[in-house]
């Protein structure tokens, strides 16, 4: 069972992220508030934890390690058992203008400003402060008031490796992280069928490898990664 709390915090929110590897589509991140913990234990309601609590406990871990089906299951009682949570989708033009490794982050603290009411402390999955990075003058996408870099800034925030296999609320995280870009990818699926990413979800399979080298690249493809191991034609949907 994964652990609860990180801090003595009542509002700690667990953030993580999904995608960052993928050559099309976004990168997702989402954050969560759990339910504080209560001295006869975790999520209790009158004494008794319902069925669905249960599962979550006994089956929550890091997206990675379920399955699609198992994370479809988790996802709404994630929802429902949460203080609040919030999801951020960066889509590939701001990746590609302020690299994925920042991407990833400025997606972790847009999905943080989202949450209501504001947590006291984050958890964060990885070797990187929550806010290494604040305030990029990125030309896509949202740009951060000075007042959310201070409110993101006043927070304390511990980085976790692994954490998503160690918290709940990282692992909850991921797992409405890895489902929500799920279903946009299934979503963008239908416009360009031939990449197939409701299968691969935009990660860099042979197959989409080839589609890219057969057809070429759409809006979707981040136009900085090495989309081919040699270079491509520049013709794109």
């Amino acid at each position: 069972m994964l652990i609860n709390y990180f801090s003595e915090f009542s509002l700690e929110t667990g953030t993580d992220e999904a995608g960052r590897g993928c050559l099309a589509g976004p990168v997702t991140a989402a954050a969560v508030i759990l339910s504080p913990p209560e001295a006869s234990g975790l999520f209790e309601r009158e004494g008794e934890k319902t069925d669905a609590i249960k599962f979550l406990l006994e089956q929550l871990n890091d997206s990675k390690q379920l399955s699609e089906k198992l994370r479809e299951r988790l996802r709404p009682i994630i929802e429902q058992v949460a203080v609040s949570f919030s999801v951020t989708h960066l889509h590939p033009k701001e990746i590609d203008e302020i690299n994925i490794l920042n991407a990833s982050m400025k997606a972790m603290q847009e999905s943080i400003l989202k949450l209501n009411p504001t947590p006291e402390f984050i958890i964060v999955d990885g070797n990187r402060a929550l806010n290494a990075k604040l305030g990029l003058r990125n030309t896509f996408g949202k740009r951060f008031t000075k007042e959310e870099i201070e409110l993101l800034k006043s927070i304390p925030n511990q980085s976790i490796i692994k954490g998503d296999s160690k918290y709940l609320s990282i692992a909850a995280a991921s797992v409405l992280a890895k489902t929500y870009r799920d279903d946009y990818m299934n979503a963008i699926h239908e416009e360009f069928p031939m990449y197939n990413w409701k299968q691969n979800k935009g990660y860099p399979t042979k197959e989409h490898r080839e589609a890219i080298r057969k057809y070429g690249v759409t809006k979707y493809h981040r136009m900085t990664f090495r989309l081919l191991p040699d270079p491509i034609l520049d013709f794109r949907f």
